[in-house]
C-alpha cells in the first residue's frame, strides 16, 4: 500500500498542466487552459484546466479532479494503479507501508537495458555495423545503445537474475507459447525509448538480417504509448525549449546522427505517422516544427497526413530527394546542404494544398473539380487568416476564379455563463468559501443550505468536508466567478439572507394552504428579522 503521505508530497510537486497536457492539446485562456473534452464529444472548448488550483472541470459533461482523477478516467485504472503511473511520469518515487521487492517496471527496463548494453560491448560485429554507420562510440554511450543478443540467453539472464516474468508479459518485453517463454526481441539492436522525465519506458529493436520486420516496438502498456512518444525527447528537450524549434525525423538512426552533427534538438517518430496524440508534446515549447522526411511516396504521403494535423503552427515540411535520408547526408559529409533543406522548409499548408493538387490532372475540368473539392474540405479547418492568406494560392495551383472560394467564418468560441443573479451570488459564497474555508464556519452560524436555490447541493458537499466533489471544482476553477474577502464575504451573508427572506415572505403569501393567522404571525416575525438585518446585523436563518 502507498503511504497517504507519500501521495500528497507527490500532489504537491506535481503541475496538472503538464500532465492533462502529455494527453491533450491545451490552450491558454486567460489563468487558466482549454481544450474540448477528453471524455465526451464537443466542438466548443468546455474543458478548463486551472494550474493555480490544480484541478480540471468540463462544463459540458461535468466531469472534473485533479491529476491523479484524470489519469484514472483518461486510462480507466484504479486509483493506486493512478498514483504509481503519476509518480513514473514525473520521476517521483513513493514510499509504501510494506516494502516489496525491486521489481517496479522502472527498475526492471533499467536491468534489462543494461543487459543489452553488456551485450552490445562484446558484440564486435555489431559495433562494427554501427560504425559503419557513422554512429560514433560517443552517440551509443549517450543514446544508450544495446543488443539483445538470442532468445535463450535473454531467459537464462532473467532467471538468473529472478526477474518477474508476468510483469515482463505484461508490458511485452516477453513472450510465451506452448514451449515456454521467448524473447519477443532477438538478435536486434535495441534503441531504448524514455519518457520525457527520461525514464526508460520501452524499446526499439532492428534486425540486420531475415525475413522479419526491420524494426519492431515494445508493445502497448499502461507505461508505453507509442502515439505520444517521440525518440529522444529526453535528451532534445533543453535544446528544443532554447531554440524554439524542433526536428522529426522517421527513425531512430536519423535521429541519433542528426544529434551527432549538431541538431540536438532532433527526435522520432516510433515507425507510425505523427498522431494527434502527439499534438501536446509538441505544443508544450511552442516551436516551430520541422518535419524531415524521406522522398518515397511512404514519406510524402507521412508528411501530408501531419501537415493537417499541424496546419495551425509554425514550421513546415523538408523533403530528401533521391532515396536520402538525413543520415545519409550527414555521412556523406552534406551538412550545409542539410542546413539550407532546412532553412527553407515547405509551409504545412501549402504542403498540404500542393499533394492534393498533384494526384489530379487539373487540365481536365472534371479533375480539377474533385480537386477542388478535396482542398476546400482541408480549407474549411482552417482560421480565417490562414484561409484569406492561402486563398490565391489555390486559385493560381488550380487555374480558378478567387470568386469560387468563399472564407468560412469561424464562430466566436468564447464561453459564456447564463445565470441568474441568485445564482451567482451563492457561486461567489460557495468560491469564497472554498478559497478560504475558514470563512465555512462563519457561514454555518447564519445560513443552511435550505437558503440555496441553485447551490443546496454544493453547500452540503462543503459541510461534509467534500472539497473535491466534481461540482465544486467546476466553482473553483471557474474565473468569471469571483471570491470575496472576509469583511466582504460577511456583508454578502447578510445580503443573501435578506434575499432569502424577502422570498419567502412573497411565498407565504402566495400560499392558500397556510391558516391567515398562522401565515400573519410567520409574515410578522419574518419581517422583524428583516429590520434587524437591514440594520447592519446579522440574524441566523432557522
Amino acid at each position: 500500500m502507498i503511504e497517504r503521505n507519500s501521495i500528497e508530497q507527490l500532489k504537491q510537486i506535481v503541475d496538472i498542466v503538464d500532465i492533462v497536457g502529455s494527453y491533450i492539446e491545451l490552450r491558454r485562456a486567460g489563468a487558466n487552459y482549454v481544450a474540448c473534452c477528453p471524455f465526451h464529444d464537443e466542438k466548443t472548448p468546455s474543458f478548463v484546466v486551472s494550474p493555480s488550483k490544480g484541478y480540471f472541470k468540463c462544463y459540458g459533461c461535468g466531469v472534473g479532479g485533479d491529476s491523479i482523477s484524470f489519469i484514472m478516467q483518461k486510462e480507466n485504472i484504479e486509483f493506486y494503479e493512478a498514483v504509481e503511473k503519476l509518480a513514473y511520469m514525473v520521476n517521483f518515487t513513493l514510499s509504501y507501508t510494506k516494502q516489496r521487492g525491486d521489481s517496479s517496471l522502472n527498475s526492471l527496463l533499467d536491468k534489462i537495458l543494461k543487459y543489452y548494453q553488456k551485450n552490445l560491448n562484446s558484440n564486435k560485429e555489431i559495433l562494427q555495423y554501427l560504425a559503419n554507420r557513422g554512429i560514433t562510440g560517443q552517440s551509443i554511450e549517450k543514446f544508450a545503445l544495446g543488443y539483445s543478443g538470442e532468445s535463450y540467453d535473454f531467459i537464462a539472464f532473467l532467471n538468473q537474475s529472478k526477474l518477474p516474468f508476468d510483469k515482463l508479459l505484461e508490458i511485452g518485453i516477453i513472450g510465451k507459447n506452448e514451449r515456454g517463454y521467448y524473447a519477443k526481441f532477438n538478435s536486434r539492436i535495441m534503441f531504448p525509448i524514455y519518457s520525457p522525465s527520461g525514464k526508460v519506458i520501452g524499446f526499439g529493436g532492428r534486425v540486420l538480417s531475415g525475413d522479419v520486420a526491420k524494426y519492431i516496438n515494445s508493445q502497448q502498456s499502461k507505461i508505453f504509448n507509442k502515439s505520444q512518444t517521440l525518440y529522444g525527447y529526453n535528451l532534445a528537450k533543453e535544446s528544443i525549449f532554447r531554440d524554439k524549434k524542433i526536428i522529426i525525423t522517421e527513425g531512430y538512426i536519423d535521429t541519433i546522427m542528426m544529434s551527432q552533427a549538431g541538431f540536438t534538438n532532433c527526435v522520432a517518430t516510433l515507425g507510425t505517422a505523427l498522431t494527434k496524440e502527439h499534438l501536446p508534446l509538441l505544443s508544450k515549447s511552442q516551436s516551430e516544427i520541422l518535419l524531415c522526411y524521406d522522398g518515397d511516396n511512404a514519406g510524402i504521403n507521412a508528411a501530408f497526413k501531419a501537415s493537417l494535423l499541424l496546419a495551425g503552427k509554425d514550421g513546415g515540411v523538408v523533403i530528401f530527394k533521391d532515396n536520402k535520408d538525413p543520415a545519409d547526408m550527414i555521412r556523406e559529409n552534406k551538412i550545409a546542404e542539410l542546413m539550407s533543406l532546412l532553412n527553407s522548409p515547405i509551409p504545412f499548408v501549402e504542403f498540404a494544398i500542393e499533394h492534393i493538387a498533384s494526384k489530379y490532372n487539373i487540365n481536365n475540368p472534371l479533375q480539377k473539380e474533385k480537386a477542388l473539392k478535396e482542398i476546400m474540405e482541408f480549407f474549411k479547418t482552417l482560421s480565417p487568416i490562414l484561409q484569406d492568406e492561402y486563398r490565391f494560392f489555390i486559385t493560381n495551383r488550380l487555374k480558378i476564379s478567387p470568386f469560387l472560394l468563399k472564407v468560412k467564418n469561424i464562430q466566436n468560441t468564447t464561453q459564456r455563463f447564463d445565470t441568474s443573479n441568485t445564482q451567482i451570488v451563492e457561486s461567489v459564497i460557495i468560491k469564497s468559501i472554498l478559497e478560504n474555508p475558514n470563512l465555512l464556519d462563519f457561514s454555518l452560524e447564519y445560513i443552511n443550505s435550505n437558503v440555496f436555490s441553485f447551490n443546496k447541493y454544493e453547500f452540503d458537499c462543503l459541510v461534509k468536508g467534500d472539497f473535491e466533489n466534481e461540482k465544486l471544482i467546476g466553482i473553483l476553477i471557474d474565473e468569471s466567478i469571483l471570491k470575496l474577502d472576509e469583511n466582504a464575504f460577511k456583508e454578502q451573508i447578510r445580503v443573501f439572507i435578506i434575499t432569502f427572506y424577502t422570498k419567502k415572505i412573497n411565498e407565504i403569501k402566495l400560499d392558500k394552504t397556510m391558516d391567515y393567522n398562522n401565515k400573519i404571525s410567520i409574515i410578522k416575525d419574518i419581517q422583524d428579522k428583516l429590520r434587524i438585518l437591514k440594520s447592519g446585523t446579522l440574524v441566523r436563518v432557522e
